[in-house]
């Protein structure tokens, strides 16, 4: 990206999806927009390693402060060397269990038993479906849905239109995932980084992550390490006889080219008797976005065998059915 085509996107950012969720990256994100001198450190950065999450992730990972624009700019130049060597090496795996909320309305009405398989699956934490608890909102009422064992440490709200609530949990009987870089719940220095991904004044997210992280730790899913367009026929051949299953992915996608795109969604439809449910921006997979009503206004889209089923917060907190 030249300078100006960065500022458009940090600009973008600012406007669409850090405001109202975070002051602090908005503040940021909107300053870069306009400083030629940090354009020009971010501009020369590969592909999506230009990404406002990253860059804003690495920098706080060293210990930048979550506070002025000004005192990030201070702080950033000052630092830069650290902070590229940090993007270069990580990846914005912000591995949200809130997702879950926005997928549970498409699995709980699947048949099941199901065999989860998450693509770009991280640590693994939206494979738990069923091990969270949830409160969605709607016309002004809380529904509460926990496991039959009672109420998870993870606790998920959702704003959500009352005929896509949900009335039951997944029957979940194998999780998988895959991953570049699979991320072992228990591992301190993967957890400290996940944790930093998380936008600073998100310290219920940052909860629910460790929450997550714990619950992930004691009852591991079969994560492997690998390509999702080598990988995903393998795992789906390993499922156990009798699962019904479904391959998911949320946000990957958007990190491949058009042409590995294809080549996933390609991979998919070759798939029998699997439902591929995605969550993506809405630009990502062509299929979809060729069958959207109207733009998702920053939010992402969860489709179903490439049918487009809600606008959902790119975070889980929302939920709005395309069905209305």
């Amino acid at each position: 990206m030249t300078d100006n085509r960065v500022a458009d996107f940090y600009r973008r950012f600012a406007e669409h999806e850090a405001r109202g969720q975070s002051p602090v990256y908005e503040a940021w994100a909107s300053g870069v927009a306009e400083d030629p001198d940090v354009l020009a450190l971010i501009a020369p950065l590969p592909g999506m390693k230009k990404q406002p999450n990253l860059v804003f992730a690495a920098a706080r990972f060293h210990g930048a402060p979550d506070g002025t624009y000004e005192e990030f700019r201070h702080w950033l130049l000052e630092h830069w060397d650290r902070v590229e060597r940090t993007i270069m090496t990580r990846a914005t795996q912000t591995n949200e269990a809130a997702r879950c909320a926005v997928l549970l309305p498409v699995l709980s009405r699947l048949d099941g038993p199901l065999a989860l398989i998450e693509v770009g699956a991280a640590a693994g934490l939206c494979l738990y479906p069923d091990r969270y608890s949830y409160r969605y909102e709607t016309d002004g009422r809380t529904i509460a849905l926990d496991p039959s064992d009672g109420p998870s440490r993870v606790t998920i709200p959702c704003q959500i239109d009352a005929s896509s609530v949900p009335h039951r949990l997944p029957d979940v009987v194998w999780r998988a995932g895959v991953d570049l870089n699979p991320i072992a719940p228990d591992d301190a220095d993967s957890r400290a980084w996940l944790r930093t991904l998380v936008w600073p004044e998100q310290e219920e997210r940052r909860r629910r992550l460790d929450a997550a992280l714990a619950l992930a730790a004691a009852e591991p899913a079969h994560l492997v390490a690998g390509d999702l367009l080598d990988s995903i026929t393998d795992l789906v051949t390993a499922v156990p006889a009798g699962a019904h299953v479904v391959v998911f992915h949320s946000a990957v996608l958007v990190y491949l080219d058009e042409a590995q795109r294809e080549r996933f969604a390609a991979v998919m439809r070759s798939l029998e008797h699997v439902t591929w449910v995605s969550n993506e921006g809405e630009a990502v997979l062509r299929r979809v976005a060729e069958q959207l009503p109207r733009s998702s206004g920053g939010r992402s889209v969860v489709a179903v065998n490439e049918i487009p089923v809600a606008f959902v917060g790119p975070h889980g907190q929302s939920y709005e059915s395309l069905a209305q």
